[in-house]
């Protein structure tokens, strides 16, 4: 049986080696993503890529895409998480601040300290950074806010603080809305009539602009189209793809493909013309996937089917056969796409069709399969000893971080390197972590 000492060298030379072996990993991200090999019209994103293929979670992805390519700035640090000195939490942290100029005391934190310490510093300068950097506008986002109160009289006072262009949308509503009120009192026939000033106008115009806005059941009926986009186009277009009538009403043409993924789920208004082009029956305004269907697919499919997307919100229903080509509108002939690869399918040449037993088969513009697994690709195996040789050992010796030193000196080094202007001074509570 091994003694605990020996399994403690054994832990920390295995985490040796698996920072090495991220470090690998990270390098060959950082080129797959530099290269756009993820990008086959199918892959919103190289973070998408490696939730599909790798099984790595979206937001650990998109981080892994972001340390990849800020190492490539940082040849110190991405040297030292090579020789498996430096594990990929240290590696992460440093990746949010790090530069040219602050590389090297970076380092010398992360070598001699804990993953803990290198998340604090890197918390506490972000803070600094990010109360002398902040732009006016990013202070009137900070400071936005409504508040009211009753007055005596029991009316409501309303105190808004604003960004300059929320507050130039309102003002641009309220001036709208104030065309509207009378300028002048309501008074018995035959007395004078007293102009309203234009604040208390302005009052009534709010009032409009609320009523008006509560008249539309925004809130009451989320289902409802909130826009309607017009097109015109010939049946034979819907059908066949092909050049024909097909555009935005009192806009430009688009494409037959846009149009057929526009008309999978939208209301139809048939038109019949002679053919001189005049109408001679307009019909009625039907729906083509009804709420119930709909409340239906979202429950079988729970999100958009293609393999390896995992988007749930902004779901499309897509006939997999058009209802233009005798499809179905029945939940055998629907499949739930996001936004995404529903123009995929359209627009971008991807097929899908459904086999025998009522499985789903994506194909792509080049006749490929859209499978999981890549062509030769099989269970990934590894061999410890072919991995890089290293040991992971943590030199902190339980010394208490001086944090404020350490970001002060952080912010030394930020202004030899230009980053921070050098009559920056900095707030010290809002430098705690």
């Amino acid at each position: 049986m091994r003694t605990i000492d020996e399994l403690a060298i054994e832990i920390c030379t295995l985490a040796g080696h698996i920072n090495a072996a991220n470090h690998r990993l990270l390098l060959l991200i950082a080129e797959f993503d530099q290269r756009n090999g993820w990008s086959d019209g199918g892959t919103q994103s190289c973070a998408h890529w490696l939730n599909w293929k790798c099984g790595i979670a979206m937001g650990a992805a998109r981080e892994k895409v972001r340390v990849a390519r800020a190492l490539e700035k940082l040849p110190k640090v991405s040297a030292a998480m090579a020789s498996g000195a430096l594990s990929y939490s240290k590696v992460r942290e440093i990746t949010r601040v790090g530069n040219a100029a602050n590389e090297d005391y970076l380092l010398t934190i992360a070598e001699h300290g804990t993953a803990a310490h290198v998340e604090r510093l890197v918390r506490a300068y972000r803070r600094c950074q990010e109360a002398e950097e902040l732009s006016r506008e990013q202070r009137q986002q900070e400071n936005r806010r409504v508040s009211y109160r009753y007055d005596d009289d029991g009316s409501l006072v309303l105190i808004c603080h604003l960004p300059a262009e929320t507050g130039a949308l309102v003002m641009n509503a309220l001036d709208i809305a104030v065309d509207g009120v009378p300028a002048y009192e309501d008074v018995p026939a035959g007395t004078s009539r007293e102009r309203v000033a234009f604040s208390r106008r302005r009052a009534d115009a709010l009032a409009r602009v609320a009523e008006s806005f509560l008249a539309h059941d925004v809130l009451e009926s989320p289902g409802t189209d909130r826009q309607q986009i017009i097109v015109h186009v010939a049946a034979e277009t819907l059908r066949t793809s092909q050049a024909g009538c097909c555009e935005i009403e009192h806009g430009p043409s688009i494409p037959a493909a846009t149009a057929r993924r526009f008309s999978c789920d939208a209301s139809l208004v048939t038109l019949v013309e002679d053919k001189d082009g005049e109408p001679l029956n307009v019909g009625r305004k039907t729906r083509i996937i009804s709420a119930p269907l709909r409340r239906l697919l979202t429950a079988r499919d729970k999100g958009c089917r293609f393999p390896g997307c995992a988007n749930a919100r902004y779901i499309d229903m897509h006939h997999i056969k058009h209802w233009a080509n005798g499809g179905e509108t029945k939940p055998s002939n629907l499949v739930s796409l996001c936004r995404f690869h529903h123009r995929a399918v359209h627009e971008g040449g991807f097929d899908v069709q459904i086999l025998d037993d009522g499985a789903l088969r994506f194909v792509r513009p080049n006749g490929r399969l859209v499978d999981w697994l890549l062509p030769g690709c099989s269970q990934p195996t590894g061999d410890l000893r072919e991995m890089p040789k290293g040991k992971f050992v943590e030199t902190w010796r339980g010394e208490e971080m001086d944090l404020g030193m350490s970001v002060d000196v952080m912010i030394q080094e930020s202004r030899k390197g230009g980053d921070v202007p050098a009559g920056t001074s900095f707030a010290s509570e809002d430098c705690n972590p």
